[in-house]
């Protein structure tokens, strides 16, 4: 990495962190981007360089994650349904939970913040939605073009739309719980359980339509 390389690293960095803390302190909107400019001493310009819109500056990598369960799908071996990839890879992802779940208490400390101050923001709230929606849209382009259906079929919208249900009702039930400090050191197997659940209902309905074809597959 070269040194122009690693300054921009670094002062993307110091943003994200400078907004986390004071998002944290006082919540979200309660900060505005000029605030958070002048406490990472940079130009209220350069923020916005590095993220178009405040609700960015909270949510780094609010795509990632949606796109990597598209990809979950898009990447399945033949054979293998929409469904069993997108669980495989929601169920198998990690990340905070499993860090509270070993006993993290920095972890923990962070996933509660995180929830406190989304719950507390109809802005993040809004945009969150915005993501997933957005997911959802890119999976059922993706099932559209393997199922090669009829024009006008709405069979991979709903199942695209079913599995990110899904993912929401997950996001929504760890929200619940955190906010609430219900046993929150068992969040990670209460997770698995509601998520098999869900996976569960949905499997009667979807069961196995949207299997991946044997051979080359549009993309």
């Amino acid at each position: 990495m070269g040194l122009r390389e690693l300054k921009r690293k670094q002062t993307r960095q110091l943003i994200v962190d400078t907004a986390w803390r004071l998002f944290a302190d006082r919540g979200f909107d309660d900060v505005t981007v000029t605030e958070i400019a002048s406490e990472a001493q940079v130009a209220k310009a350069t923020v916005f360089n590095y993220f178009p819109t405040k609700e960015d500056l909270f949510f780094p990598r609010l795509e990632d994650f949606g796109a990597r369960l598209v990809e979950a799908v898009a990447t399945r071996d033949a054979g293998e349904t929409a469904l069993a990839a997108f669980r495989r890879h929601l169920l198998g992802s990690g990340g905070l939970l499993d860090q509270v779940e070993a006993g993290d208490a920095e972890a923990l400390h962070r996933l509660r913040t995180v929830n406190r101050v989304i719950a507390a923001s109809p802005a993040l709230r809004a945009r969150e939605r915005e993501a997933f929606a957005a997911a959802a849209a890119s999976l059922a382009a993706l099932l559209a073009s393997e199922a090669r259906g009829p024009a006008g079929d709405v069979g991979a919208d709903v199942a695209a739309n079913a599995l990110f249900g899904v993912h929401c009702a997950l996001v929504d039930y760890v929200r619940r719980r955190v906010l609430a400090d219900d046993q929150v050191a068992f969040l990670a197997a209460g997770f698995r359980e509601q998520a098999i659940r869900a996976f569960t209902l949905l499997e009667g309905g979807l069961g196995d339509r949207f299997t991946a074809p044997s051979g080359d597959r549009p993309r």
